[in-house]
């Protein structure tokens, strides 16, 4: 089994896995820890100021501070997102012998319809990108959009893995409702709608589809909640309800206490980025109402739980909401076993495990240790 190194931000900030970057990071940790490899996730936590102990978090699974990190004892660096990548160069870990780096937008050397980055922003993540291309003995991108469009950039070639989002196997009972004191038909958008700073325009579009949207909604008697990270300064208070961000595990219930969940999309269409959010509503056993663009929407037509409508009409999304609402017929327990089965975080690592066992057994023979 390989000695594996998970590798994101640099910030100084806690261990919160709250927005589906960190989850991601915990979650395929987490996953090839539970096929023996020994994992540690390397972070720039606040608490390695005074304690530099690793944490222990699962078997196989660890915590370890990245300023003390000596990549030289994984066979595996795994990094992910550009900033994963541009962590590894700070901290000197780009000359390992093996590096597999995560993409999730895949920009390019221009503005490009669908990949909501733009000017100097855009312009950063393109030189990331391709010196990650040149270090990088594995590239694995988020759908096959994203694939063509990096192999035509920074013509990667057979170095391509494609591992979309995922979703746990198991999940924690359903609980007690955490919504407020409202009973009335709660449609839900869990997830991130950036700042102001960062992807703005995103930020802007997607205030204003959720204003637009919970209006209609609120017409119907049908009540629309924002949960997650980003600059709510743009919700409109009387049409969307802010529910703030909570921890990963405790999003399992605002799901499964919710009538639908939903997925709007920061313009006409996402070219290579996908929506996480339809396999965690799925999971639950929730009707899925997504607005089409985005590479996995294929999923809530195959899950036969849910619609996916036309972009931009919002009205028409408010009528499918109530519609889905409704139905009692939807086969909820099939669609989470589907999910499970084609989609799980334990799916996605099965792409990883012949390259990381070959790569192990050879890193282990140069260097007269057990793999």
């Amino acid at each position: 089994m390989a000695r594996i190194a998970t590798v994101y931000r640099r910030d100084r900030l806690e261990f919160r896995p709250v927005d589906m970057s960190y989850i991601r990071w915990l979650k395929i940790s987490e996953a090839l820890a539970r096929r023996g490899h020994e994992v540690d996730i390397v972070t720039n936590e606040p608490r390695w100021e005074h304690d530099s102990k690793p944490i222990v978090m699962a078997q196989n699974l660890r915590r370890v501070p990245l300023a003390r990190v000596n990549w030289n004892r994984y066979d595996v660096v795994k990094t992910l997102f550009h900033r994963g990548f541009e962590t590894l160069e700070e901290y000197r870990g780009t000359c390992h012998p093996f590096i597999i780096s995560k993409l999730g937008s895949v920009v390019g050397p221009t503005d490009l319809p669908g990949i909501y980055f733009y000017g100097a922003e855009r312009e950063q993540l393109y030189a990331t990108q391709e010196r990650l291309c040149r270090r990088s003995h594995y590239i694995t991108v988020l759908s096959r959009p994203a694939a063509e469009y990096l192999d035509e950039c920074h013509g990667v070639g057979d170095r391509l893995l494609l591992v979309p989002g995922g979703v746990d196997s198991k999940i924690p009972e359903k609980g007690p409702d955490p919504y407020p004191g409202d009973k009335g038909v709660r449609c839900l958008f869990a997830g991130n709608i950036y700042t102001q700073d960062r992807q703005g325009e995103a930020n802007r579009t997607l205030s204003e589809k959720l204003n637009t949207l919970g209006g209609f909604l609120a017409k119907r008697g049908i009540r629309l909640y924002f949960l997650g990270k980003g600059d709510v300064s743009l919700l409109d208070p009387h049409v969307v309800t802010d529910l703030g961000t909570v921890s990963y595990d405790e999003s399992w219930s605002y799901m499964q206490h919710a009538d639908v969940g939903i997925v709007v999309a920061a313009g006409p269409f996402m070219h290579n980025n996908e929506s996480t959010k339809i396999y965690h509503y799925l999971r639950v056993g929730l009707p899925v109402v997504s607005e089409e663009g985005f590479p996995n929407d294929y999923v809530v037509r195959e899950s036969n739980l849910g619609f996916v409508v036309p972009n931009g009409d919002l009205e028409h999304m408010a009528r499918k909401i109530e519609e889905a609402a409704v139905i009692d017929s939807w086969d909820r327990k099939g669609a989470a076993e589907y999910v499970v089965r084609e989609h799980s975080w334990d799916r996605r690592v099965q792409t990883y495990e012949d390259l990381i066992h070959n790569v192990s057994v050879g890193y282990s023979a140069r260097n007269g240790t057990n793999a």
